[in-house]
């Protein structure tokens, strides 16, 4: 059969005409605006149903396509509404994201654009608007110009896992198998899993003790890391962390560099939650030590409120990681090395890769970074502010002071099966939706605090629906 006796495959052309372009993006965009304007007012959870509205979305895509923009339009908007409401006021489990109009419209455009930017050749100039983002990163923690590097990545996770191969290769090479690696019970999961990945079994990793407001004891890491070395181990990497999950809390980064230098340890902090509070003076006072890690993972999908999917991996030295991840190609060698712009597919795993910088840029552009550091101080403002409100009750016991904003909480004097039904009670509310953890093996309940679109009346709300159902379920 000739090519132009082929059957039309119907629906929307794979390049629509501009109408049809105009009319399609005006209604995403309409829809966005309702979308966003309805946060306030939407439950902070509503999976109920989801799974019916998952069976009867599942489905192959069809031999012959729609142009009912519309109705596929409703589809995906039914499909988001029953979730929990990520970008809502009231969402305070787990750590929030935020979703920024200006975010999103930037990766509108970028993935309309479909600029390649894995090589600086293809795109020299679309490479610096993401490069202005990582120079700004390296500079928040006072990183040096001459040879730190930043990159995007898809979240913490990736991060981490660069940030730990990294590590790996160099302070062990590539005969690795006798490192041994330091974290407390308080680490992201994510961090062990990149050791994991990276090919580091469970009896290379080493639990650091904390202290009472479960920071690692850097004292008990030295020792643990000289008792390895005396036993024929090769320490190579200690993670401290700059807000961990459970609690929020800040290792003693200045402590902990001290070691790492002393040991001849890579030292790398996640900050994927608690990066951003560098921006302001509680945030840098706090994390003071930071500025001497080798690598830092920040997630602006967290604290500089972005759409998920945008991480980032801060490094002191470049030339470290890209000898850890560099794999050159025939097919490559048409473009030239790194020079004043960097060649990402270097520097981490990936050589196809979106264009994440305009996302990023484009709100630090619009907004300015004192937009992000007045919404980050209020979270703190906030934090303080709950915190205070449940040491006042009787029935609430409150673990820790917060470090930076999450507030880790129970009944007082209630078992497991008390603080589900607490918990239970709280979401059912559907203005606040929390999560809970264990700390050392006990339930606790938690409020993280990150959203921008989180402000005081929705805490002030969310600590009297705390208190009531305190009394209800205790009383």
């Amino acid at each position: 059969m000739s090519v132009e006796a082929l059957p039309v495959s119907g629906g929307m052309p794979l390049d629509p005409s501009p109408e049809e372009m105009r009319a399609m993006a005006g209604a995403v965009t309409e829809a966005l605006v309702a979308w966003i304007g309805g946060l306030a007012d939407a439950p902070a959870e509503a999976t109920e149903g989801a799974l019916d509205v998952a069976r009867r979305l599942a489905s192959a895509p069809p031999e012959r396509g729609t142009d009912d923009v519309g109705g596929l339009l409703d589809e995906a908007l039914d499909a988001a509404r029953h979730t929990f409401e990520y970008s809502g006021p009231g969402y305070l489990a787990y750590i929030p994201g935020g979703g920024l109009f200006t975010a999103a419209l930037a990766e509108f455009l970028a993935q309309g654009l479909n600029r390649y930017v894995g090589l600086w050749q293809a795109s020299p100039a679309v490479v610096q608007l993401e490069e202005n983002v990582t120079r700004w990163l390296c500079s928040l923690f006072d990183l040096p110009a001459e040879t730190s590097q930043g990159v995007l990545t898809s979240g913490g996770s990736l991060a981490n896992l660069s940030a730990v191969v990294t590590a790996r290769h160099a302070k062990l090479g590539r005969d690795f198998l006798d490192g041994t690696y330091y974290v407390t019970d308080q680490a992201h999961a994510s961090n062990t899993k990149a050791a994991t990945i990276a090919g580091f079994g469970p009896d290379a990793m080493r639990i650091v003790p904390t202290d009472v407001e479960l920071r690692m004891d850097a004292e008990a890491l030295e020792r643990m890391i000289r008792h390895d070395r005396a036993a024929g181990r090769r320490p190579f990497l200690v993670i401290g962390a700059a807000g961990t999950t459970n609690t929020g809390a800040i290792d003693p980064l200045g402590a902990i560099a001290d070691v790492a230098a002393r040991e001849d340890l890579w030292f790398h902090v996640d900050a994927a939650y608690g990066g951003f509070f560098v921006l302001t003076d509680r945030g840098r006072e706090r994390f003071s030590g930071a500025e001497r890690a080798d690598s830092i993972t920040l997630d602006p999908h967290k604290g500089l409120f972005l759409p998920y999917g945008t991480g980032g991996l801060i490094v002191r030295d470049r030339t470290a990681m890209r000898d850890a991840h560099f794999e050159g190609a025939a097919y490559l060698q048409d473009l030239p090395p790194a020079g004043d712009l960097p060649n990402y597919n270097e520097l981490t795993p990936e050589l196809s890769r979106d264009m994440r910088g305009l996302r990023v840029w484009w709100p630090l552009a619009l907004h300015g970074v004192s937009a992000f550091r007045e919404a980050l101080d209020e979270k703190l403002d906030l934090t303080e502010g709950a915190y205070a409100t449940l040491d006042a009750d009787p029935a609430i016991e409150v673990g820790w002071r917060p470090q930076l904003s999450v507030v880790a909480f129970r009944l007082r004097g209630g078992d497991e099966a008390a603080n589900r039904a607490f918990l239970e009670r709280i979401n059912a509310s559907k203005r606040v939706f929390l999560s809970s953890t264990l700390i050392g093996g006990e339930y606790w309940l938690r409020i993280c605090i990150v959203s921008h679109r989180t402000h005081a009346d929705r805490i002030d709300e969310c600590t009297a629906i705390v208190r009531e159902a305190a009394a209800a379920v205790g009383g």
